[in-house]
């Protein structure tokens, strides 16, 4: 039988050293797509810079090899703030982001030395610029805005609509407010504005809205309050297959470049500014899951093979705590057995997780060799973003290991958290022995 190559390892030996359940990611194709962003991005347009989106999947092998590809790193959390400090990525490339940020968070941020801090709204404004004066730090700001677009994505992930939990919305006053305490703070730097549409969308057409909405907006600064916007960032949101192209015995889904996005935005921004006079501020890109989201892949056991009237389930070793997405979003998945990649023989099954859970159903309908037993290796595909990060104890289950492959080798990223750990910082009550 033929065996799945991931990274040029064998999967089915990968499983065998490190146990399943096990996230591999492959190291090449997030390098590759890097380098897309530096072919297609940086070098075809002046004046941009790009933030991988942290949320997707951080840690600390994956910072160092985003400061390696010259990337800056977008985090939301004083987690993912310590992830970046722990690796030693530069602070200058860092922006903090999220839509409720601690004053502990915002401390950090500005005893670190944050490149830049993205406003949610006033309130965390009013506190950042306090404690800015009370520190004595100077910080640079840029106020995320909802452009009022509505892409065709899942409902959970719309970030860009009106009445959106994040940013504030492009007309009314609670914007010029912000702006007006902004510049007036003697510690805060208003350097430009953030938007971000969604996630998970294949065409550029909001976001070329988003763009033309805000470049309305910074022309209306500049014309009734005299203020200058020096950049601006697009967030990310791009679109990613759910399945490779190319994977063993399955008709994959073609790679979205991001140009598709890029090059639409950044006409748009230049064309906007061109007929308003205005000089084209300096661009920053998030994309998160565009990087990460094919490089990784999960490796389950089989345990059970459950054959019902209409349906057989495919019991594995892991399931919602490892991936909860597709009880979140419904998110789809494709899947293959990593030693039986040349069996022709299929039957259509449901992959089920072992969580005392009806939702937790993996995946609900895959072909998979109808020879599938006990012991055979599952693998399902793009589990590189928001799977790690994502991950959770649910039934006291332990968290996978981590590997990242390139070229045949392996290497440990992160060690598998067992049912021991699980229990570490918790205590029988004095009153309770």
């Amino acid at each position: 039988m033929s065996h799945l190559i991931w990274g040029g390892a064998d999967c089915v030996d990968l499983a065998r050293a490190y146990g399943t359940p096990l996230y591999v990611v492959d190291e090449t194709i997030i390098r590759a797509r890097c380098r897309e962003i530096q072919n297609t991005f940086l070098s075809r347009w002046s004046a941009t810079s790009v933030c991988y989106a942290g949320k997707a999947f951080l840690t600390l092998a994956m910072a160092r090899i985003m400061e390696q590809e010259g990337l800056g790193l977008d985090v939301v959390s004083g987690g993912e703030l310590l992830v970046a400090q722990k690796a030693g990525f530069p602070m200058s490339r860092v922006e903090l982001h999220g839509n409720a940020k601690s004053e502990r968070e915002l401390r950090a941020a500005l005893s670190l030395g944050v490149g830049r801090v993205i406003v949610d709204g006033i309130m965390e404004l009013e506190v950042l610029s306090a404690l800015a004066d009370e520190l004595e730090k100077d910080v640079n700001i840029m106020i995320r805005v909802s452009p009022g677009v509505n892409p065709h994505t899942h409902s959970h992930l719309v970030t860009g609509h009106l009445g959106s939990k994040f940013g504030l919305p492009l007309e009314g006053e609670l914007l010029r407010n912000a702006v007006c305490l902004a510049v007036t703070s003697k510690h805060v730097h208003l350097k430009g504005f953030h938007f971000h549409v969604g996630s998970q969308i294949f065409e550029p057409d909001f976001h070329v809205e988003s763009v033309r909405r805000v470049v309305a907006l910074v022309d209306k600064l500049q014309k009734e309050y005299g203020i200058a916007t020096d950049e601006l960032n697009f967030g990310g949101g791009f679109g990613v297959g759910q399945m490779p192209d190319g994977a063993p015995g399955i008709k994959g889904e073609p790679h979205v470049p991001v140009a598709l996005f890029t090059d639409a935005m950044m006409s748009a921004l230049t064309q906007e500014c061109e007929a308003r006079a205005l000089s084209r501020p300096a661009v920053v890109i998030e994309p998160g899951r565009w990087i990460i989201g094919t490089a990784g892949i999960t490796l389950y056991n089989v345990e059970t093979i459950k054959r019902l009237d209409g349906v057989t389930y495919i019991g594995v070793d892991g399931g919602m705590p490892d991936n909860p997405r597709p009880s979140l979003y419904s998110a789809p998945y494709r899947a293959v057995l990593a030693n039986k990649t040349d069996d022709a023989q299929l039957e259509n099954v449901s992959i089920a997780g072992k969580c005392c859970e009806t939702g937790d159903i993996l995946i609900q309908s895959e072909l998979l060799p109808s020879s599938v037993k006990r012991g055979d290796i599952l693998a399902v595909f793009n589990t590189g973003a928001y799977n790690f990060s994502m991950a959770t104890n649910y039934n006291r289950l332990g968290r996978p290991a981590l590997v990242f492959v390139k070229d045949g080798a392996s290497y440990i990223a992160a060690y598998r958290r067992t049912e021991e750990d699980l229990l570490q910082g918790e205590v029988v009550p004095e009153i309770l022995r």
